[in-house]
């Protein structure tokens, strides 16, 4: 019988999973062969005892999947970070309800911030865009040097400083609370009758502009 998954905002129960976490972070990246910036397994038990992550796990305990976030320039820009789903669980649909999880706790947390996202998956890029996020230029994500020195272990981080950091391998998204609704109908959609059709026009609306957004880069 498959167990059911549980998604959640971790707490400190949680810190034995770090070095799992970690682990697979890596490997991910070095599967894909695309660029991550590392993370310590200190890093990552920081974050949950801060109540700044979303951790899925089966009933028993299994580990599923995590996500965190990071603010920059005093909370006007927020970023969820580190999105990683165990290889067992994937194409699951796990990704989806983590990234909404951490979306909801960062609008809680930081409710005027701007929210963002370096990457490069398509299946991030959707889910992003289903949240109300919209594909940016580098120049409008935060300039907080300590953000972009955490690129420096991503293995594309020649490219990046190469463009004076205006463009790299991965796609820079971006969610600003004033402009978009779209989010809040996605994650509450008793609250609106025209959330479902707003979601899927978004989703179908999502090629295009991504097509159109390599064309300019």
């Amino acid at each position: 019988m498959e167990q059911q998954i549980i998604v959640r905002v971790a707490h400190s129960g949680d810190v034995h999973y770090s070095n799992t976490i970690t682990d697979e972070m890596a490997s991910s990246a070095k599967a894909r062969g695309t660029g991550i910036a590392k993370r310590s397994p200190e890093y990552v038990a920081k974050k949950i005892e801060e109540g700044k992550s979303v951790i899925a796990h089966t009933q028993d305990g299994t580990w599923v999947g995590f996500c965190y976030i990071e603010a920059w320039q005093h909370g006007q820009f927020v970023a969820n970070s580190g999105l990683i789903v165990s290889p067992e669980f994937r194409k699951s649909g796990i990704a989806k309800k983590i990234k909404q999880t951490i979306f909801q706790l960062s609008r809680e947390k930081y409710p005027n911030a701007k929210l963002f996202g370096l990457t490069t998956g398509l299946a991030v890029m959707k889910i992003n865009s289903e949240l109300g996020y919209e594909p940016v230029t580098y120049s409008e994500l935060t300039d907080d040097e300590e953000f972009w020195a955490g690129c420096k272990s991503c293995v594309n981080y020649e490219i990046l400083m190469s463009k004076d950091r205006k463009n790299c391998m991965c796609t820079a998204m971006l969610y600003e609370p004033k402009l978009t609704s779209t989010a809040e109908e996605t994650l509450n959609p008793s609250s609106s009758a025209s959330s479902a059709e707003n979601t899927t026009q978004n989703a179908k609306g999502f090629a295009s502009k991504l097509f159109n957004w390599f064309r300019k880069k």
